[in-house]
């Protein structure tokens, strides 16, 4: 999907949410990513974009996420 570069990646009790460049935040719920949800909000903040900006990397606790698998009807299996 062109387009889905992330510009922003912010994280509240419930939601996952990325800022796309176009302006568009995606959000999904949290618990479908443990490994962030377990995370230190420490570790959260060290994010980077990656694969030209579409995907992201938390390096710290070793877990990438594609920001087109989170429009995903079955992301919770296939975003890391």
């Amino acid at each position: 999907m062109p387009g889905l570069k992330g510009k922003s990646v912010h994280i509240d009790d419930r939601h996952l949410h990325v800022e796309l460049e176009d302006g568009r935040v995606i959000s999904t719920p949290i618990h479908w990513y443990p490994e962030l949800e377990r995370a230190s909000i420490e570790e959260f903040r060290k994010y980077r974009f990656i694969c030209d900006a579409t995907g992201i990397e938390w390096e710290d606790i070793d877990y990438h996420l594609s920001i087109e698998a989170m429009l995903s009807v079955d992301s919770r299996q296939t975003a890391a």
